[in-house]
């Protein structure tokens, strides 16, 4: 079995106010590469609600099998 842990992936965003919000963003798709988030954004920008915010693409490279959020979190 092929372990793909440590692999490179790359998590495109679309954050219409240009934040981090998790009520405003949405996973758009994860990639193999940048090019290919890239080349997903060439093919959305146009797209109705896209064409609007063109900045609101962001690409986040991630490494599988590693923790992002370690500290715990309090609920308001």
């Amino acid at each position: 079995m092929n372990s793909i842990t440590g692999t490179t992936v790359h998590l495109l965003w679309f954050a219409p106010n240009g934040t981090d919000n998790d009520d405003d963003s949405l996973l758009i798709g994860i990639y193999e590469t940048n090019g290919a988030a890239q080349a997903a954004i060439q093919r959305l920008i146009n797209k109705p609600g896209f064409v609007d915010f063109p900045e609101g693409f962001q690409i986040h490279p991630r490494v599988l099998g590693q923790d992002y959020w370690e500290e715990g979190f309090i609920r308001d």
